[in-house]
C-alpha cells in the first residue's frame, strides 16, 4: 500500500527542530565516512569506436565492399549495366554474341568473389558479436555490482531513518498506514 498525501498529513507534529537534529544526523554521518557515497565505476569509454581503431586495412576495405554489394544501388547499377551488355552485344559490336559467354564468365568471378567477400565480412561480424557479447556480460556484472551498492546505501539510510524515528519518540504505531519501517 502506498503512503498518501492525506496519510502523510496525520503523521505526528515535531517542533522543526527534528529536521535539523535529522539533517544534523546524516551530515555528521557523512563526514565519518560510512559510504553515503561510493566510488562507483562508470563505463568510460565504447566499445565500437575501440574496434574501429584496431581494424586493419583490410578488413575496412571488406566491410566498405559488403556494405556496397548489399545496397540496392549496386544491384539497380550491375542490372543496368547486363541490359547495356546485351543491348551493345545484340545491335552493333558483336564482341559477345548472343549467349553472351564472356558476360557469363565476367558474372561467374564476380559471384565467387562476392561469396568470398561476404564469408570474411560474415566471420568478422560473428567475432564483433562475440566481442559485444562479452562486453555486454561485463557491463551487466558491473550493474549488478553496483545496484547492490545502492541497496546496501538504502538499507543504511531506512536504518538511520528507523533510529532517528525512535530516538524522536515516535513508535511503529505512529506511522502512517502502509508504512513500515525495516526490520
Amino acid at each position: 500500500m502506498r503512503t498518501s498525501i492525506r496519510d502523510a498529513t496525520r503523521m505526528p507534529r515535531r517542533p522543526v527542530g527534528w529536521l535539523e537534529t535529522a539533517r544534523g544526523t546524516f551530515d555528521q554521518l557523512s563526514r565519518r565516512g560510512r559510504g553515503y557515497a561510493p566510488s562507483m565505476p562508470r563505463p568510460t569509454t565504447n566499445w565500437h569506436t575501440g574496434h574501429k581503431d584496431q581494424l586493419t586495412p583490410g578488413q575496412r576495405a571488406a566491410d566498405r565492399m559488403r556494405n556496397g554489394m548489399g545496397s540496392w544501388a549496386f544491384i539497380g547499377s550491375f542490372v543496368g549495366f547486363m541490359i547495356a551488355w546485351a543491348i551493345i552485344n545484340s545491335t552493333s559490336l558483336h564482341w559477345d554474341p548472343y549467349p553472351f559467354i564472356l558476360l557469363n564468365l565476367f558474372l561467374s568471378m564476380l559471384a565467387g568473389l562476392q561469396g568470398a567477400i561476404l564469408l570474411i565480412a560474415a566471420k568478422r561480424q560473428d567475432a564483433i558479436a562475440a566481442a559485444l557479447a562479452q562486453h555486454d556480460f561485463e557491463t551487466n556484472v558491473a550493474s549488478k555490482e553496483e545496484i547492490e551498492q545502492l541497496m546496501a546505501i538504502n538499507q543504511r539510510q531506512l536504518m538511520l531513518i528507523e533510529q532517528m524515528w525512535a530516538a524522536q519518540g515516535f513508535a511503529a504505531k505512529d506511522l502512517p498506514e502502509g508504512v513500515s519501517t525495516p526490520n
